[in-house]
């Protein structure tokens, strides 16, 4: 393999009139309208490590006995370009899953980021949040974590240990380290308590656990349990197998994601 040569000016060579898939462009390709359910909040959302963050929390709330949570969960299939329709670039400009749309105000409120719209419910009904300030600050900053450390796991290791066309050991090698210092900071943390931020389940584990955890699990990329040898770190395995045997969060994985088009 030649070694790649950078242009002096980058541009982009894979064009083409498929709606899906990535350009470096923002923006609506196409019309669209999204449906809309008669509960309170509609979910704009699929079944990955950040969508199910999402479907998780709703079934917290549920479970937790909160009135006024219900919620429509509609299906956005990023591999036919569903995100880049009108209606969802409307909620989220960024053309990514989940949104979120509360319709319980005079006005909708739309919200996305995954984290986001895990705060903004936990505040929203007063759950899963702590009230005292240092101890939501410590929740904040294992939240804020998973958003800035989420990406060399998803975009860096699982892309080029899974995704990319051809093996590559320099990548490999530069995310699966990070990926392993990750899980390191996780399980040095959790030696000291039972859940993410401290004595109770917060949205923080809701966030992290949908990644690291189902890293874990091995319910990420095929082979990369193994590959990481995440039995090594003995403390995250036991809080992953802990969060996964809540029923809410059993239900938010099994969730069904209605379509958006019949």
């Amino acid at each position: 393999m030649s070694e790649y040569v950078k242009p002096q000016v980058w541009t982009w060579e894979e064009q083409n009139e498929n709606r899906s898939g990535n350009r470096p462009t923002a923006g609506s390709r196409f019309e669209q309208i999204l449906p809309r359910g008669e509960h309170p909040l509609q979910v704009y959302s699929l079944g990955t490590p950040n969508g199910i963050k999402v479907a998780i929390m709703l079934e917290e709330l549920k479970e937790a006995g909160v009135r006024n949570a219900d919620y429509d969960l509609f299906r956005i299939d990023i591999g036919k370009g569903d995100q880049f329709g009108s209606d969802f670039v409307a909620i989220n400009p960024n053309s990514k899953i989940p949104a979120l749309v509360d319709q319980s105000a005079d006005e909708d409120i739309k919200v996305f980021e995954s984290a986001h719209i895990l705060l903004y419910l936990a505040e929203k009904y007063g759950q899963f949040i702590p009230k005292k300030l240092q101890e939501k600050t410590e929740m904040m900053n294992w939240l804020f974590w998973q958003t800035g450390a989420a990406p060399f796991v998803g975009g860096g290791f699982g892309h080029f240990f899974h995704y990319a066309p051809t093996a590559q050991e320099y990548p490999i090698n530069r995310y699966t380290m990070e990926t392993k210092r990750q899980l390191d900071v996780l399980d040095h943390l959790l030696a000291t308590r039972p859940y993410i931020a401290g004595d109770d389940y917060t949205i923080a584990d809701i966030a992290i656990w949908s990644w690291y955890g189902r890293l874990v699990e091995g319910n990420l990329y095929p082979g990369s349990a193994v590959f990481l040898d995440v039995k090594a770190y003995k403390h995250l395995t036991e809080w992953t197998e802990k969060i996964a045997a809540r029923p809410a969060v059993q239900r938010g994985l099994e969730a069904e994601y209605r379509p958006i088009s019949i």
